[in-house]
């Protein structure tokens, strides 16, 4: 299975990932390779195979949640400089592409 470079440029895209020229150039033959992979898998008969989605008998040891000491937004605020901070909070860039 073999995919377009337009197809890894819109996974690409939607991933948020800038690839370079290189990659872009190698990425279909990898995914396509990872894709036999799967379809390999897809027909491998498991009857009779217990389902193994715990092996170790291990559980999650819970912690109680505890209020400690926090610190003062002012304080916090204060080591930044104004242009990082919008209406008591630090501003950072958009991780989503679009701008409030």
């Amino acid at each position: 299975m073999s995919l377009a470079k337009d197809k890894i440029q819109h996974i690409a895209d939607l991933a948020k990932l800038d690839l370079l020229p290189e990659e872009k150039e190698r990425l279909p033959k990898d995914l396509a390779d990872i894709l036999s992979y799967v379809e390999a898998l897809q027909r491998l008969t498991i009857d009779g195979v217990a389902d193994t989605g715990q092996i170790t008998g291990l559980t999650n040891q819970l912690a109680e949640d505890k209020i400690t000491n926090t610190y003062d937004r002012a304080i916090l605020l204060s080591n930044l400089p104004p242009a990082r901070q919008a209406d008591g909070f630090v501003k950072v860039k958009s991780v989503l592409g679009r701008e409030t």
